[in-house]
C-alpha cells in the first residue's frame, strides 16, 4: 500500500567480497633483520586491510609471531620478544630457505586457500643449502597469490648462495625492495 499499489521491485545491494587473508613469511637473519622489522611493522599496520593478517619469521626453520606483534606495545618489543623465544631459529641459525618453506608447507600450508596472499620478505640466500624449491611451489598452488619483495638489488640475485631464480617461478612477482619509493611501486602493482 505504501506504493500506491504498484509491486516495489526490491534493490539489493551487490555483496562485496570478503578481505582476502595475508600471511608474512619474513626472513629475520642477520643479513636482512633490519628489513624484516619494517616489514613486520608495515604487515601489522595494514591488518585492517585483510580479514586476518598471520606473520611467520624464519632463519633456518619457521615460527608464527601473530600473537607476539597484536600483543606488543611497539615494534622494538616485539622484536626483542621474538629474539628471546628463538623464533625461527631451529637448526645453527644460519639461512636455510628450503628447511623454512618446508617447514611452513608441513605445519601451516593446510591453513592457506584461494583467498589467502602470501608475503615473503627477504634475500633469498641460502647458504648453498637445498633450496627445496618444491615447497614453495606448493604453497604457490594454495594460495590466491605469492609476492616476494626481496632488499637485494636485483643484479645480485642468482649470485653465490642466493637461489632467487629458483623460487622466482613459483611467484606471481618478485620485486627490489629496498626503499620506500620501491615499496610503493609494488604496492601500486597491487592495486
Amino acid at each position: 500500500m505504501s506504493h500506491g499499489g504498484v509491486p516495489a521491485e526490491p534493490a539489493f545491494h551487490k555483496p562485496s567480497p570478503p578481505k582476502p587473508e595475508l600471511f608474512v613469511l619474513a626472513d629475520i637473519s642477520g643479513s636482512v633483520s633490519t628489513f624484516a622489522r619494517f616489514t613486520l611493522q608495515l604487515a601489522h599496520a595494514m591488518r585492517t586491510q585483510f580479514r586476518v593478517v598471520r606473520s611467520f619469521v624464519f632463519i633456518d626453520g619457521m615460527d608464527e609471531v601473530t600473537d607476539i606483534l597484536a600483543s606488543a606495545p611497539d615494534i622494538v618489543v616485539a622484536a626483542e620478544r621474538i629474539d628471546e623465544t628463538r623464533a625461527g631459529l631451529h637448526l645453527d641459525g644460519r639461512s636455510d630457505y628450503g628447511n623454512a618453506f618446508a617447514m611452513f608447507q608441513k605445519r601451516y600450508s593446510a591453513q592457506v586457500s584461494s583467498r589467502t596472499i602470501v608475503l615473503v620478505l627477504g634475500d633469498g640466500r641460502s647458504n648453498y643449502r637445498a633450496p627445496r624449491a618444491e615447497a614453495l611451489g606448493a604453497i604457490s598452488r594454495r594460495a590466491a597469490h605469492l609476492y616476494w619483495l626481496n632488499p637485494e638489488a636485483e643484479v645480485a640475485w642468482g649470485d653465490g648462495d642466493s637461489v632467487m631464480p629458483l623460487y622466482a617461478p613459483h611467484c606471481d612477482s618478485v620485486h627490489e625492495c629496498r626503499n620506500i619509493r620501491q615499496l610503493k611501486t609494488f604496492v601500486s602493482t597491487l592495486e
